[in-house]
């Protein structure tokens, strides 16, 4: 009788703390840093993207003037 009562006891005793690492793990895994992490992902993207447009503006205004100062040479000679 009483191996069965310590077995079984064993066997609560198990259960409970699988069961109770279990929750724990549930409510101690959050993930509180991931909001952080991809706010600066978007912020360098945007960066990057904004980067990316000012030498591309940069480059079309040259040319633009380039061609401007060219038309006004010829209108000039």
């Amino acid at each position: 009788m009483q191996d069965h009562l310590v077995e079984s006891y064993a066997a609560l005793q198990a259960w409970r703390a699988t069961t109770w690492h279990r929750i724990w793990d549930r409510l101690v895994r959050d993930e509180s840093g991931e909001g952080v992490i991809s706010a600066a992902i978007a912020v360098l993207i945007m960066a990057f993207l904004g980067a990316a447009a000012w030498v591309a503006f940069r480059e079309i205004f040259d040319n633009a003037t380039e061609s401007t100062n060219d038309q006004i040479q010829q209108i000039g000679s």
